[in-house]
């Protein structure tokens, strides 16, 4: 089957080149996201790490507003928090004034998880810039905040950061 010719003008364009280089930098980044989970040995899986990561980030918060934030059914995060409650990483609470909201909140023990998986992410994160000069290393920080701006809300971003992996 051939592809259409504008199907083909988009392959091949003058942005297929960055399009590639972007498909090779997410792969990148995703392999030390993933890797970062690593450092916890199974504590937690990587969605209950983004819970915990969120939580972090947002603090005590209502479990919609967190399911939200993850992009997430609500009942999905329900379950993940049931988990990471069984595991003493986060602690459910609640609104007195309405009995059916729950809220979530990071223990110390899940600020320390996160602690960890940050710390890591830090250290792989720097010594792969490392590998560049001083002048690339700062246009790829150029880049990549564009390219943060650029992709809006929709893609993780938050108060403080991005929800990470």
């Amino acid at each position: 089957m051939e592809r259409s010719a504008t199907a083909s003008a988009r392959a091949d364009g003058p942005d297929a080149a960055i399009l590639e280089v972007l498909q090779a930098a997410t792969r990148v980044l995703a392999g030390v996201a993933l890797r970062s989970v690593d450092v916890l040995h199974g504590a937690v899986s990587l969605p209950q790490f983004r819970v915990l990561a969120v939580l972090e980030d947002l603090g005590p918060s209502r479990s919609g507003r967190v399911a939200r934030a993850l992009g997430l059914e609500p009942s999905t995060v329900t379950r993940l928090a049931d988990r990471l409650v069984a595991s003493g990483h986060v602690r459910r609470g609640g609104d007195p004034r309405h009995r059916s909201v729950v809220t979530l909140e990071l223990t110390s023990s899940g600020r320390q998880l996160v602690a960890r998986v940050r710390e890591w992410r830090h250290a792989e994160l720097s010594r792969i810039l490392g590998g560049l000069a001083p002048a690339d290393r700062e246009a790829t920080a150029r880049a990549l905040r564009l390219l943060v701006d650029a992709a809006g809300d929709g893609y993780g971003s938050l108060r403080r950061g991005l929800v990470p992996l």
